[in-house]
């Protein structure tokens, strides 16, 4: 009787395990094939707009020296009939003051903005930048961090191109330079997924953030939607809460050239990385309803799928059916991922996602789990 009972029960697991991997392959191959594949097969359209507007590009900047000095000449020399470089130095101790001084002479474009004393109820870097986009002159704003370099002298061109009537928003792609190593792959296949997901909901109508090393929006808008004083007690926000809460279906426009993309410096230690992560994520817990579903879904999904499927293998359960529906989401997977890693100039990070996936889904878990429970820090 005992051991009926521990069969049942054996069986029970079995096949809870079984439906667990079933219905995550189902819900996988649905994330790929319909929400991805949006961006993966995406054809941009090619702009007739020959105005070239105005446009002042904001950087906030907090002991920024050696950043500074290696990649602003590259923003200040763009091919671009009228611009402005706005950099707000907030509260710097080091010789970034130094710098901008001296390239102000030699770029009349530059505009310095000194902050010398911190705000305490305003965290994270949306108040230096709320100051400089008061300091703009020009109606389009485009946004890039001081530790960041264009990938071309058409960065400015190619992202204001977009700018209609109707278009008030333009999200761009931030890569971070290819490096040797484990953790360089790791942060490399992270900002490709995250990138997966707001292009292609961007492009299904739910645009939802994008990332402040490159991103565009009108002054108006920003004004209108009285800035970042909504999320103003969190110190992350800046690129995801404030796109949710301004970018719409009809009004945002994405730019997908590798001219236009702008590259920075990956962090060298996993120490550092999980903390920039960390602050990342700490925004998600403010994200509707809606969205915490679209994107918990996936990400549980994956989870439940590595769980299940490492459970099945070891127990050598339904061997040939669990290898099948492997094969299936990993070539959707590869197919999907290709196409979009074209887009965005990641082919090194295919191979790595057949093991990488697995390595990068527990740790977003493990990192989102932390970032739930863990108080509020600041951007310096």
């Amino acid at each position: 009787m005992e051991s009926l009972l521990l069969f049942d029960q054996s069986s029970a697991t079995e096949s809870i395990v079984l439906y667990v991997y079933l219905a995550t392959t189902v819900i996988i191959l649905m994330y790929y094939l319909v929400i991805f594949r949006k961006f993966a097969f995406y054809k941009e359209h090619q702009q007739n707009n020959t105005q070239k507007p105005p446009v002042s590009i904001i950087i906030a900047a907090h002991n920024e020296d050696y950043n500074l000095q290696k990649n602003l000449p590259a923003i200040l020399e763009q091919d671009y009939p009228d611009f402005e470089v706005v950099v707000v130095n907030h509260t710097s101790n080091d010789n970034t003051m130094q710098v901008l001084s001296d390239l102000k002479l030699r770029y009349e474009r530059l505009n310095i903005v000194n902050i010398e004393q911190d705000l305490n109820f305003f965290k994270g870097k949306k108040f230096p930048l709320s100051i400089g986009i008061k300091s703009a002159k020009n109606e389009l704003l485009l946004l890039t961090d001081a530790d960041c370099r264009p990938a071309s002298n058409q960065w400015i061109n190619l992202m204001s191109q977009h700018y209609s009537e109707q278009k008030g928003v333009v999200l761009g792609y931030g890569p971070y330079l290819k490096k040797k190593g484990l953790l360089n792959l790791i942060i490399r296949y992270d900002t490709f997924m995250i990138a997966l997901q707001y292009f292609s909901l961007a492009l299904l109508g739910i645009p939802y953030m994008g990332v402040g090393r490159n991103l565009s929006y009108r002054k108006s808008i920003f004004y209108k939607n009285k800035g970042f004083t909504s999320h103003y007690n969190i110190a992350s926000g800046d690129d995801d809460l404030f796109i949710r809460q301004v970018a719409t279906k009809s009004n945002t426009a994405i730019e997908l050239s590798k001219d236009s993309f702008m590259y920075s410096e990956p962090k060298t230690t996993f120490g550092t990385w999980f903390k920039q992560k960390l602050r990342h994520l700490s925004t998600s817990k403010t994200y509707s309803l809606k969205l915490q579903i679209i994107l918990g879904t996936h990400s549980i999904s994956l989870f439940l799928f590595y769980i299940s499927l490492i459970f099945m293998l070891a127990g050598q359960i339904l061997l040939l059916p669990v290898l099948i529906c492997l094969t299936v989401v990993l070539g959707s997977k590869l197919l999907i991922q290709k196409k979009a890693a074209h887009k965005l100039g990641e082919h090194q990070i295919l191979l790595f996602s057949l093991f990488g996936d697995f390595i990068h889904i527990f740790g977003m878990m493990l990192l989102t789990t932390i970032s739930l429970i863990r108080k509020q820090g600041n951007w310096k």
